[in-house]
């Protein structure tokens, strides 16, 4: 559906407000209104010195119940905890800053904690980087999968707000040799030429939509004369946390002109749109951002992790998939906390993580059932737990890859112990007798090649 078309969805009359930023020189003031004493505000400034906090006037004006805070899902989701980190960690930097110390000082031991909290998980720096014939690593890009290429667009690595528990947090602190970026579109264009087993391309980062549409329109349109290109991926939470990037912003009718040009073109544009709880979707403005986007003939999927303290109950997931259903948009992936950041905070064991997918999943219509999960985002690809059984006398989690790094491994069944307190794959241990899973084999009578040498 064309915007200019008399039946396209209109914007709202309102022009909303302007977009503002509160981060860490705010942090103090926004916390003393959650209730917050001074020392737990220290202690939550201390946790910001190390991970990053960023929201914006539309999550603290619309989405967050002040009443209800610290307790409210959405001030969780964005406001660091004070017991996020070891407490000694959090004892070092409070005492950092209560003594006023350099930020040199302060960045130093920030970092020295950073380095413990596995910043690139799923060996996204070893791995994953391609290369320029086989030699120089390409900035800003993943390949993982056969058929996906990640690109990071330098303009589009921040978020209107960050997700306390996101496992990109190392994007946001500022250090270079963490980051992943590339402005070179052309670059990935000649990859993409070289390598036409690569259907899909997602823009990530942060947030390819805290771009304006002239900057993402220069990534856009390269790819569109790719011929062997068939999806292009926005991942985003530009709904959730600025919906107003779709209605009333400057660009926002210039943004879905893009959006049009790309379904146009013969390509699936892909919207994963990551919403973490309901109450995200209350607000009016989300549900005119979503038809708007969705009468461009862009698809509109959605995906989450599973977090504590946030969203750890079936009731939730099913009411988010089924509101999302209602509005057009398809229920995608509930995805396992990664092993990265405040993990240990954050993290649903396995098998209570499969007990509220299923609960979920029971309570919502064939419509909302095209989600998978929980599935982790490993190095060997993305397992999915499938249930809890017991064969031949012994109870086991029965896991498949929906993904894989090694493609014979995609959709084969495996068996692992079952293990009630296990929060990741690497604190798994094979059932039924085997001494190793499938993905720790050698594939195709060799070692497992590394990804920048598959994809010279």
């Amino acid at each position: 559906m064309s915007l200019t078309h008399d039946a396209a969805p209109s914007p709202p009359q309102s022009t909303g407000r302007r977009f503002r930023a509160y981060t860490t020189k705010h942090l103090d003031e926004l916390t003393a209104r959650a209730g917050l004493g001074e020392g737990e505000r220290l202690a939550v400034r201390a946790v910001a010195t190390v991970l990053p906090f960023r929201v914006n006037s539309y999550v603290v004006d619309e989405l967050i119940d002040w009443d209800a805070a610290p307790d409210d899902p959405i001030y969780r989701l964005v406001f660091p905890q004070a017991d996020m980190l070891p407490s000694a960690d959090v004892s070092r930097m409070a005492d950092l800053l209560r003594r006023d110390a350099s930020r040199s000082e302060v960045n130093r031991a920030a970092n020295e904690i950073r380095a413990r909290l596995n910043p690139h998980p799923a060996g996204q720096m070893e791995l994953n980087v391609p290369t320029s014939g086989g030699k120089d690593p390409l900035e800003g890009m993943q390949h993982k999968y056969d058929e996906t290429v990640l690109f990071f667009p330098k303009q589009g690595q921040t978020c209107h707000a960050y997700c306390t528990y996101c496992f990109r947090w190392a994007q946001f602190v500022g250090e270079p040799d963490l980051k992943f970026a590339s402005s070179e579109v052309d670059h990935l264009v000649e990859y993409l030429h070289r390598h036409p087993e690569v259907t899909s391309v997602l823009l990530t980062g942060g947030d390819p939509m805290i771009m304006g549409e002239s900057v993402l329109r220069r990534y856009i349109e390269p790819l569109l004369g790719v011929e062997t290109l068939e999806s292009i991926r926005i991942g985003t939470k530009s709904l959730a946390y600025w919906p107003q990037r779709f209605t009333t912003d400057p660009d926002s009718d210039g943004t879905l002109r893009l959006f049009e040009e790309v379904v146009a073109a013969g390509k699936n544009l892909a919207f994963m749109a990551h919403f973490s709880h309901p109450n995200e979707m209350a607000p009016d403005l989300v549900r005119q951002a979503v038809a708007r986007i969705r009468g461009t003939g862009a698809v509109i999927r959605t995906q989450a992790p599973l977090i504590r303290t946030i969203n750890d109950d079936p009731a939730t997931w099913a009411s988010m998939w089924r509101t999302h259903v209602r509005h057009g948009m398809v229920p995608y992936y509930m995805f396992v906390e990664r092993d990265t950041g405040p993990q240990d905070y954050f993290a649903v064991p396995l098998a209570e993580a499969y007990e509220i997918f299923r609960g979920a999943f029971a309570e919502v219509s064939g419509l909302a059932r095209t989600v998978r999960g929980p599935s982790m985002s490993a190095t060997p690809g993305k397992v999915c737990i499938d249930g809890v059984a017991e064969v031949a006398g012994e109870k086991v989690f029965v896991c498949h890859f929906i993904q894989a790094r090694d493609p014979e491994l995609v959709g084969r069944p495996f068996f692992a112990r079952y293990d009630e307190k296990a929060v990741w794959l690497s604190d798994l241990e094979p059932a039924l007798g085997a001494s190793r899973f499938p993905h720790e084999q050698e594939p195709h009578g060799g070692a497992a090649p590394r990804i920048g040498a598959a994809h010279p």
